[in-house]
């Protein structure tokens, strides 16, 4: 999936800055020196993360490994921008992300071993806090990174397990991440267009301890996702995207 969004990413970008060569009207001249701006995000994700055993894995009588695996999600989020001068802004995206990991348990009961799946969802109530550093334009193209902060707070992990999913873990409400992008702009007649892809690290252990061998057997479990999306922002502060779209239509 990521080498798939990297391609796609670089060969819209590859294709749209070729096209940005030639003297070209630009759109939105004034955006950059509106200080806030307002739009949308929808994108797709794929939630996993990153496993570490505990120190008495070897002294466990039942959980002989344990995997994990990233499922694809979807998210939606509400971009607020502020700009600091035409280079460098400030981007605060509150939203919802919805995604899946599954958990790959090898189990021995004396006799056989056997696999138990896990099939885990979470729906993250999303706060990111990111810096953007952006290029020069290239007519109506513009490039860009983006890093910072986020906490994301999960709404399915203390929701009842029903009983023919047991025995399965449980993970912590609260994830705190770092995140590190990059992204592309595309000035349109009346709004602004971009294409985003972005890692998302967490930081804190996500497992929620239940003296079982399912969790006893995790030292460690850091949150890791990837998200690809699309951003739609207004040409003024008032924060609605398609604002002249639909005067010019009603007159």
């Amino acid at each position: 999936m990521l080498r798939i969004l990297l391609v796609i990413l670089i060969s819209i970008s590859v294709s749209f800055s070729g096209f940005s060569q030639k003297e070209l009207p630009w759109n939105l001249r004034k955006y950059d020196f509106v200080k806030l701006h307002f739009g949308m995000s929808l994108g797709f994700n794929q939630t996993d993360a990153v496993i570490k055993n505990s120190d008495n894995f070897f002294a466990l009588d039942s959980v002989y490994s344990v995997e994990c695996k990233g499922m694809p999600g979807f998210n939606i989020n509400i971009v607020s921008n502020f700009n600091i001068n035409k280079y460098i802004g400030i981007r605060f995206l509150p939203g919802l992300n919805f995604g899946q990991r599954n958990m790959y348990y090898v189990m021995y009961d004396g006799v056989k071993f056997y696999e138990k799946i896990m099939q885990i969802e979470s729906t993250y109530l999303d706060f990111p806090l990111l810096f953007q550093l952006k290029s020069a334009r290239l007519n109506n193209f513009r490039a860009y990174m983006i890093g910072g902060f986020s906490y994301k707070f999960d709404l399915s992990s203390q929701k009842k397990i029903p009983d023919d999913e047991k025995p399965k873990i449980r993970l912590n409400r609260n994830v705190y991440n770092y995140e590190i992008g990059v992204g592309t702009d595309f000035f349109l007649q009346y709004f602004k267009f971009a294409l985003e892809l972005k890692f998302v690290v967490g930081i804190n252990n996500i497992v929620a301890y239940d003296n079982t061998q399912y969790t006893e057997s995790i030292g460690r479990m850091n949150s890791k996702m990837i998200m690809f999306s699309f951003l739609f922002e207004g040409s003024d502060s008032d924060g609605f995207v398609f604002k002249k779209l639909f005067h010019r239509r009603k007159g």
